[in-house]
């Protein structure tokens, strides 16, 4: 295990390599210009070459590409052309609030989501079952930003339970945690669903019922220990998605975390910040999908089996 480990985290190098060189030629591909985004288009043009040179947009792609990853080396992911803070700090102050915004929505949707697709499964083809596929279904396709703005409306405006925005207590978290947790139950919901109904079809199952078990040591035992690894794999992508900061939740909620610092980067087009958040998000992500495979491994025992055999 620890040898698969390492060899992910090597990989990591020529995956990061690979996006960084991307992300440089898009935001360099992109049309505009980020320095009279700063200034202004009626900036003296002294000034506007002067900043140029400053941040390096004087130089052709390849060496501005050569000096971001001598900065990368260095741990340094640069600094803001706004603020002129380093991104890695403005990362790191940042990243706890986005935390506790992916666990509470986890927090949410896994138990419920759960609990949904066992129902749904047990109940398959009734009243019930119906029902919650049905909400799953609108659940999935209603955007983020359409419900995010129904719920503050009723729930902040007009019954004013909740503040509208910010960033503090639980108060301010409770909304966009919800909001967030809506197509991760969704999604866990179908997901369990199906894979409950797979393990009900096996004959074990028939045979511990046959002795005589009951329901939940049946369903916690034996299906549930089978059924979990889609289930894992469902939570550890939402989980992963959430920690690079939920973009849209964030702003419209205006919760201070790494989605919001994204998006305030992509629209005043400061490319330090853009990249690292890139950067940032993309190791989250190799990270918690490792995590993901070692839940995998102490699970599954095909899974340590397989890696035995190899």
């Amino acid at each position: 295990m620890i040898k698969y480990i390492l060899k992910r985290l090597i990989l990591l190098i020529p995956l990061l390599f690979g996006i960084t060189l991307f992300a440089f030629f898009l935001l360099n591909a992109l049309p505009g210009d980020p320095v009279l985004g700063l200034v202004g288009e009626r900036a003296n043009p002294d000034v506007i070459e002067g900043i140029r040179k400053e941040i390096g947009m004087d130089k052709g792609f390849i060496r501005q590409y050569i000096g971001y990853l001598k900065l990368l080396s260095h741990g340094d992911f640069g600094r803001s052309y706004y603020t002129n803070r380093e991104v890695l700090t403005d990362i790191a102050m940042k990243f706890p609030n986005t935390m506790r915004l992916a666990f509470a929505s986890m927090f949410i949707a896994v138990p419920s989501g759960i609990v949904l697709g066992f129902i749904s499964a047990y109940k398959r083809g009734r009243f019930i079952d119906r029902f919650i596929n049905m909400v799953s279904i609108a659940s999935l396709s209603i955007p983020v930003f359409w419900s995010a703005i129904i719920i503050m409306l009723f729930l902040s405006l007009k019954l004013k339970l909740f503040p509208p925005s910010g960033t503090g207590d639980i108060r301010f978290l409770a909304l966009p945690a919800f909001v967030l947790s809506i197509p991760a139950m969704a999604t866990l919901s179908r997901v369990t669903r199906t894979a409950v109904l797979d393990i009900l079809k096996m004959p074990y199952i028939n045979t511990a019922r046959a002795k005589g078990l009951p329901l939940i040591k049946i369903s916690f035992v034996h299906v549930l220990k089978n059924a979990i690894i889609p289930i894992i794999t469902i939570i550890g992508l939402d989980f992963g998605s959430y920690l690079n900061g939920a973009v849209v939740t964030e702003t419209i909620f205006g919760w201070d975390g790494i989605g919001r610092f994204t998006m305030d980067g992509i629209i005043k087009r400061d490319y330090p910040v853009i990249m690292g958040c890139i950067i940032f998000g993309t190791v989250v992500f190799v990270f918690v999908n490792l995590i993901t495979d070692i839940i995998y491994h102490y699970l599954d025992p095909r899974i340590r089996l397989h890696e035995k055999s190899e």
